[in-house]
């Protein structure tokens, strides 16, 4: 039996005919640039992450570009984000002009820790980026309370993190919900892919949003009329049919992901090499990927690939030692949670799809490559 990390092919076939009709709906209108589908799926969106506006645009990567585009950032300007993350999160910061600054993770749920990023501070800072990485809420209650004490927007970047919840202070927050902006990608392999790019930015900024929707429209909110330089980055009609489609059944995916990984968790509980995804106590976690860290990681790999096995390591090389970042001077040592994740972790498949004997076959594949 063989167990792929993820199977969209699996999932396609339960919701084919849903996905078909709003295709076909699109295709009969031909509206295919900024038809109605967009909008609902901004409303539900929003909705979702109990924020005031949704704002759909043209990648994951474009959901974090345009808030940085609306800071103006100058040169030197910085923007404090984690390295444990897709280059995305960082290369936003360059492209919008800025200098990223990097800092360490907390060991245990992957996310930038507090006390770095108010280390991190400096007088050049201009915001901070928090991502709630593989499925799990960062500690926004420490990080809001960091950046009001500076007067610093918090960008969210819940490209993995879309429905997932922390409690802070008896109440369920949302991703995306408490940053001065949240976003989101629609990347197929994300727990509510598309069939291609797309993204989404929530806030309860007023002004923010219409900001947001002037710049993925070059800059102006009137055809022909440009207040500002802004870019093309409109979602497609297409990709928020899909997604509007595919919305109704996020909730039990997410609670299917959950189950994998409690079966995981179980079976694994006990075992001196392996160290299972731990859970804040706060925090519902959605699962994006299922992440051990464990000792001879790359033999692990090479057995569970040889076995049929789907496996992958997010992130084998921090961004604070991507080359194209040599010149920010960080060097092997810089962020030592983050390098030691680098060799520890790999992720194991937990989509919905997933049946109790191919979960069987994942455990007893890395249990008995451990002995």
């Amino acid at each position: 039996m063989t167990v792929p990390l993820l199977d969209l092919k699996a999932q396609y076939a339960t919701i084919k005919d849903d996905v078909a009709r709003a295709i076909a709906s699109v295709v009969e209108r031909q509206e295919f640039i900024m038809g109605r589908e967009v909008g609902e799926l901004e409303t539900a969106v929003a909705a979702l992450s109990q924020a005031k506006h949704g704002i759909g645009c043209a990648s994951g990567t474009d959901a974090i570009l345009l808030p940085l585009m609306a800071l103006g950032l100058a040169p030197g300007d910085e923007v404090i984000a984690p390295s444990f993350t897709f280059f995305a999160t960082a290369g936003t910061i360059h492209n919008a002009g800025g200098r990223p600054v990097f800092v360490d993770i907390d060991p245990i749920t992957y996310c930038a820790d507090p006390a770095a990023i108010e280390a991190a501070i400096t007088p050049r800072t201009r915001a901070i980026i928090v991502v709630h990485l593989f499925g799990q809420m960062a500690a926004m209650e420490r990080i809001l309370a960091i950046a009001a004490r500076h007067g610093l927007p918090v960008i969210e970047d819940g490209a993995q993190a879309i429905g997932a919840r922390r409690q802070i202070d008896g109440t369920w927050r949302l991703a995306g919900e408490l940053g001065w902006c949240g976003t989101f990608s629609f990347f197929p392999s994300k727990n509510l892919g598309g069939y291609g790019d797309g993204g989404m930015m929530v806030t309860q900024d007023d002004g923010l949003a219409t900001r947001l929707r002037r710049l993925r429209l070059h800059g102006g909110a009137k055809q022909y009329h440009h207040e500002e330089v802004g870019t093309n980055s409109r979602l497609d009609t297409l990709q928020a049919a899909v997604l509007l489609a595919k919305l109704p059944y996020l909730a039990g995916w997410s609670a299917a992901r959950r189950g994998r990984a409690a079966r995981y968790a179980a079976a694994f509980a006990g075992h001196p090499d392996i160290r299972t995804p731990v859970v804040d106590g706060a925090n519902e976690h959605i699962f994006h990927q299922y992440t051990l860290r464990v000792p001879r990681r790359d033999e692990l790999m090479a057995h569970l690939k040889a076995n049929g096995i789907g496996c992958a390591v997010y992130y084998p090389v921090g961004l604070h030692l991507q080359p194209c970042f040599a010149d920010l001077g960080y060097r092997p040592g810089s962020l030592p949670e983050t390098e030691q994740a680098m060799r520890d972790v790999v992720s194991l498949p937990v989509f919905p799809e997933l049946t109790d004997a191919q979960v069987d076959r994942v455990v007893a594949a890395v249990k008995g490559f451990f002995g």
